[in-house]
């Protein structure tokens, strides 16, 4: 039987009803009184200098209410890492060149869209074309155009970790291999594209409804690049048709629709095009791997070394988190004994890259279970006993970059064993491959150097015992709302019927830093128990004054009532309670209010969620087209709070990550993206879903609210490591670059097929 009355319960989202009944209203479907649209003009072009621009017959053409080029900004560079001003690059309205096909030059509000459409196509713009570079290997060569000015070799990010004696180690090694990888790019396609609707008041107070992932930046940096005070800028969070790391950054919809309405004192919206959500919106990092890895014969890892190189495209954006977790990832989820990352940015004329789901992480595991499988094979060692023998424990340190506390891999290593057994002996040109990984539940960084707690709650309970929390965790799409609801009741010993949840608005709801690096169940789930907790101490407190009981060991709450721990019979209704304590307050509503800020817990995250995936796929040696049959995920999350949300958090990571893995890529020509549309750009479809499968492992995080941990981004890492495994399994084709698709897969069975009959 469970302690827990909602935690561990199977729920349906809170959110839920809103959503499948079309009453929840996205910023897509908001339409304000007086309310004008907007269109941005973007450059055609890689790289260029503005020379001129024109906007006179624009605005003649009857409906334009206003027109913004570059010269109406400040002037101002704008970027994540307001704590290092030098990464600050981007322009949110180009002023004097454009970096890549795409960078905005202009925005036009008028009465509807046809007609802000029609005046971008008679605004000007005179260029001066530039040279341009596209890859980052050409990038960084001496004679390389400049994107950036003064930047050498267009080098625009660089990061190093390392431990141990790494040169030294390779030297005690019996087997040494070392292998060349490449990392396609990937776009979000989330269901909602870009899009915000600005009103400014004759008050001098701007408040933005759009879709986002992090309410309180946008709040920071739409007030930094406009002039205005932050308690002057209101941003909400409307229901968000997902982000996966797209809505993180301050885009050209919020910034061009805020500006226009400053100009005009009316609301102005912008929704991106599908066609500019593919190009104009930032997308997954490619990278460029070289990695060698050691061992002794027996299969254990001694030393590992990864140099990576990324496409970074024209600005740094979160490319440089990237580039620094990629690395990080690249020594999990094993002990290395010595360990040594190098990373290197490139500036390209591309559309710039940077987070999305898994944040570098699905490009370190893709690459490192594809080498271990390799070293394994070399050894004569089962893949699964290879990662047996190296894989993290408990309370494992990675030297001077993180803190274990809890770790179930080896566990998920026995789930998965056996699953592979039970799945017995297959028919030809089918394999099981498998991926292990760990990630982070909460990125611990602050690029803007924040006073505020990382996260924040509060919980108003009032006076019919209904319970509102206040929260700046934004849900767009992974179940926080439902989650941090779920936690409240609990902690709180009510139903998940008695809270009403107000999340992501700045105007009411205490900062949150977002959703990003799986960090809301963690962090803003301990600040909303705190909060919690708070509240139901000041409950008690009349509660014990009635029954003269000490509040701290003698009483608590469940499912209502208010009751003596060692006599749960004995207690009183939670609403009886609830109104006293509000008359002996003279009518104040119990308020009560947390924080949750991880200190000292490593470098990278107070805690890591661990697993391993095995995918089983059929291949067609003729013409090298394969399909997912299988997917069984074993994954410890700590202890779980929604199982429905977590197994859709796994189905949902399937398709993205299976997608990255067999058939997404964006190729362009000369900078341009040459599949900007659902029709041209390759998606796992429902039809090609697998059968799914989840191996829950049960395990208690110390630093999780309710011992809880990530279930979302962590599940994206192995799958594209898990298909490339399993094909070799099943044909013995060996892909280096992704995505892992037919026509690769086709020529390396022909290459092999050619070199056996050379011999």
């Amino acid at each position: 039987m469970s302690k827990y009355n909602v935690i561990g319960t199977r729920v349906h989202r809170v959110d839920g009803p809103d959503k499948v009944t079309g009453k929840a209203k996205y910023t897509f479907d908001m339409v304000l009184p007086n309310m004008l649209y907007g269109k941005i003009l973007r450059s055609p072009h890689p790289h260029a200098k503005i020379l001129s621009i024109d906007t006179s017959q624009a605005e003649k053409l009857i409906g334009v209410k206003g027109i913004v080029t570059g010269k109406d900004t400040l002037g101002k560079k704008q970027g994540i890492w307001r704590r290092f001003p030098e990464l600050c690059d981007e322009e949110m309205i180009c002023r004097s060149k454009v970096r890549y096909i795409g960078d905005p030059v202009a925005a036009v509000a008028a009465v509807d869209e046809d007609t802000a459409a029609e005046a971008l196509d008679l605004i000007e713009v005179e260029y001066e074309l530039l040279p341009a570079v596209f890859d980052p290997l050409d990038a960084i060569k001496e004679d390389a155009p400049q994107v950036h000015e003064g930047v050498e070799l267009n080098i625009n990010v660089t990061r190093h970790i390392e431990w141990g004696d790494v040169d030294e180690a390779f030297k005690q090694c019996d087997l040494v291999r070392e292998d060349h990888f490449r990392c396609s790019s990937q776009a979000h396609v989330c269901m909602e594209t870009h899009d915000a609707i600005a009103s400014f008041d004759h008050s001098g107070k701007l408040t933005v409804w759009t879709s986002t992932q992090a309410a309180y930046y946008m709040q920071v940096l739409l007030a930094d690049m406009l002039g205005l005070r932050e308690g002057d800028v209101r941003v909400i969070k409307p229901p968000t048709g997902g982000g996966f790391g797209s809505k993180f950054e301050l885009d050209s919809a919020q910034f061009c629709a805020s500006l226009l309405s400053m100009k005009l004192c009316q609301p102005v919206k912008i929704v991106f095009t599908r066609e500019e959500e593919f190009t104009a919106s930032k997308r997954r990092t490619p990278m460029i791997y070289y990695t060698k890895l050691g061992a002794k014969k027996d299969g254990t890892l001694l030393a590992k070394e990864v140099r990576v190189i990324t496409e970074g495209g024209a600005y740094t954006s979160m490319g440089a988190t990237a580039l620094y977790l990629t690395g990080f990832f690249s020594s999990f989820p094993y002990k290395y004994p010595n360990y040594r990352y190098d990373g290197y940015r490139a500036y390209t004329n591309t559309a710039p890259t940077s987070a999305m789901r898994g944040f570098g992480a699905p490009q370190a595991v893709f690459v490192g279970e594809s080498q271990i499988d390799m070293m394994a094979e070399e050894l004569g060692i089962d893949p699964v006993e290879i990662r047996r023998r190296n894989g993290m424990t408990p309370n494992y340190e990675v030297p001077g970059q993180a803190n274990i506390q809890s770790c179930g891999l080896h566990q998920c290593l026995d789930k998965i064993e056996e699953h592979i057994k039970q799945r017995g002996k297959l028919p030809p040109n089918r394999g099981i491959g498998i991926a292990a990984y760990g990630f982070m539940s909460g990125g611990i960084f602050n690029w803007f150097d924040t006073p505020y707690a990382f996260s924040a709650a509060v919980v108003r309970i009032n006076i019919d015992g209904k319970v509102d929390l206040f929260t700046g965790a934004c849900d767009i799409g992974q179940g926080s709302d439902t989650t941090l609801s779920m936690i409240c009741a609990e902690e709180l010993g009510v139903r998940l019927d008695d809270i009403r949840i107000h999340a992501a608005d700045t105007g009411i709801c205490p900062p949150d830093l977002g959703a990003w690096g799986s960090r809301e169940t963690l962090m803003n789930g301990n600040a909303v128990k705190m909060a919690a907790a708070d509240a139901k101490r000041q409950l008690l407190e009349f509660a014990g004054a009635k029954m003269g009981a000490n509040i701290v060991y003698d009483l608590d709450i469940k499912d209502r009532w208010v009751h003596l721990v060692d006599r749960p019979q004995k207690g009183l209704s939670y609403f009886d309670v609830v109104k006293e304590a509000i008359r002996g307050k003279d009518g104040e509503a119990i308020m009560g209010r947390g924080h949750y800020t991880p200190h000292r817990k490593g470098m990278i995250s107070p805690a890591y969620s661990f697993g391993v995936q095995a995918a089983e796929v059929e291949v067609d040696p003729e013409t090298g087209r394969y399909k997912l049959v299988n997917v069984t995920t074993a994954h410890e999350s700590g202890t779980v709070i929604n199982p429905v949300g977590i197994e859709g958090q796994l189905e949902g990571a399937i398709m993205m990550a299976g997608g990255y893995g067999f058939c997404e890529d964006q190729p362009m020509d000369n900078g341009k993206i040459l599949n900007p549309s659902i029709g041209d750009y390759k998606l796992i479809r429902s039809l090609d879903m697998p059968e799914t499968k989840i191996l829950e492992i049960d395990t208690y995080e110390p630093e999780g609210p309710f011992g809880a941990k990530e279930a979302g981004e962590g599940l994206t890492n192995p799958t594209a490591g898990a298909i490339g495994n399993a094909i070799y399994k099943a044909v013995g084709v060996r892909i280096h670059d992704l995505p892992i698709t037919p026509e690769k897969v086709f020529r390396a069975l022909r290459a092999k097929e050619q070199a056996r009959s050379s011999k």
